[in-house]
């Protein structure tokens, strides 16, 4: 019984009900101007249905009347937006044809089977029926009254069905084109791919922060001297300041999706890097073989973060041990390499998510990163393509 009387109760069968039957009032408008020609609405929708804001107004009819509140937002499957295509502006006119079509059977409902309910009351009572319906030869009784309700329920009964009917013709004829959908799932790969790099900057700069200071307040608290205490407490505060901008510039993109990224760090800046390892205690070797000013953009921020990281990996996982890094420009290549040697104390770091990151921004750009051990050292080596922008 629920599931019967459950369409009686829910809010959409009337919004669905009242979506169909908006169209009853132009064409009521037209047969007043002209009764001979009731299919001329149908030819009028043609060129209405051609013009593309046609598209952005029935869809937004459609959302609104035919699913409020099924998902808590615009139902996704049915298009709000103007034609883009001649395709989408005949399905438009299609779907318009299709509307008065549910529209003419749903008002026909409409008017008369209430009159055919009055009709049976009036049938079953003295006053005999109306001239105007089924009823008009039939003998007054009593039991027609048993009748009454029976063209309301099937009243019901069309509104219903008519409703499912228009709602899958909308999904069906207002649904996204291929071309919206492509530029959905295009916009969506960008989200995804916009938070996969948000996480690995944070998970990069933010930790490579925390290491520098972690390895500075035990070298320092280790080493009882006040000036290296100092001069580790400097390292501490400027690695510290840059992780805050890091961090302010990343929230920054968060709050406002249309806010620029901003600059970030390059190659240019990598003496930074080499200067927080060297003031945590290690003995960093660097070497700079050609233009590094004239990589591309995304190579050479991408290539400061993997620099970060695996200076990040050398503090962490072996502390101050002697650190070659070796950055080279050669025939459209980016090549980054850092060695140290494997201390043996904290263990092997190659299960960690920086590693994971490392190897995963150089595929991005097209290249390659290998981490091991290698000769009994442990060696960071990421080949990016220059042309990769």
């Amino acid at each position: 019984m629920r599931r019967f009387l459950g369409p009686l109760t829910a809010a959409v069968t009337y919004t669905r009900w009242l979506h169909l039957l908006i169209p009853s009032a132009v064409v009521s408008v037209w047969l007043f101007i002209s009764m001979d020609t009731p299919w001329a609405p149908m030819i009028f929708a043609v060129p209405m249905g051609l013009l593309p804001a046609m598209r952005l107004a029935e869809g937004l009819q459609a959302q609104l009347l035919l699913t409020p509140g099924e998902r808590g937002s615009p139902d996704a499957s049915i298009s709000a937006a103007p034609a883009a295509t001649w395709a989408d502006r005949w399905r438009t006119v299609v779907w318009l044809e299709v509307r008065l079509l549910f529209s003419v059977v749903t008002t026909f409902a409409t008017v008369w089977l209430p009159a055919t309910t009055v009709d049976l009351l009036l049938t079953a009572s003295d006053a005999g029926p109306s001239d105007e319906w089924l009823f008009r030869w039939v003998e007054p009784h009593g039991w027609y009254a048993l009748l009454a309700p029976l063209p309301l329920l099937v009243l019901v009964a069309v509104v219903v069905v008519c409703g499912e009917g228009i709602t899958a013709a909308a999904r069906w004829l207002l649904g996204q084109s291929r071309v919206e959908r492509m530029t959905a799932l295009e916009e969506r790969t960008e989200q995804l791919l916009e938070r996969n790099r948000i996480a690995r900057e944070l998970h990069d700069s933010i930790g490579h922060a925390l290491t520098v200071a972690v390895v500075q307040a035990g070298a320092a608290r280790a080493a009882k001297d006040p000036e290296f205490t100092e001069r580790a407490l400097a390292a501490i505060e400027e690695t510290g300041r840059d992780a805050l901008d890091d961090l302010e510039r990343v929230l920054r993109v968060l709050r406002e999706s249309d806010a620029p990224l901003g600059q970030r760090p390059t190659l240019g800046e990598a003496d930074r890097l080499l200067e927080s390892a060297r003031g945590s205690g290690a003995k960093v070797d660097s070497e700079v073989t050609g233009p590094v000013e004239m990589v591309p953009g995304p190579v050479s921020r991408e290539g400061y973060r993997i620099l970060q990281e695996s200076l990040t990996n050398v503090l962490r996982h072996s502390g101050a041990v002697p650190v070659r890094v070796r950055i080279t420009v050669t025939d459209g290549w980016l090549e980054l390499e850092v060695t140290n040697p494997l201390t043996g104390v904290t263990g092997t770091p190659g299960g960690g998510s920086g590693l994971r990151g490392i190897r995963e921004r150089a595929a991005l750009l097209g290249g390659k990163a290998k981490t091991g051990p290698y000769d009994g050292e442990w060696r960071v080596h990421a080949s990016l393509p220059l042309d990769t922008a």
